[in-house]
């Protein structure tokens, strides 16, 4: 069965950074697989995908190029995302 969560669990800390990073990398790498997603529908940039195994092999493409550009700092997104998740968390901790 699921526990309940704890409103109070954590709350003396900010968050980790380096899990704030993570996070907000992953979220990059799933936008830019989106947009690439989106790309190769509209243009067929990495071939046409006609087959169900060559349509696996793209979406499979797609997802690595994303994490790797993500994690070569992407469109810039992360480092945003994470200042805006740090002060908003570190801020209401700070200010309860």
């Amino acid at each position: 069965m699921v526990g309940r969560i704890e409103a109070g669990a954590g709350a003396a800390e900010c968050p980790d950074p380096r899990r704030l990073r993570e996070a907000a990398t992953g979220f990059e790498a799933l936008l830019l697989a989106q947009l690439l997603k989106a790309m190769r529908e509209e243009r067929g940039w990495m071939g046409t995908g006609e087959d169900q195994a060559s349509a696996s092999m793209l979406e499979i493409a797609e997802e690595h190029l994303a994490e790797v550009l993500a994690g070569a700092g992407g469109l810039g997104l992360r480092d945003l995302i994470v200042q805006g998740l740090q002060a908003g968390a570190c801020s209401e901790r700070s200010g309860s």
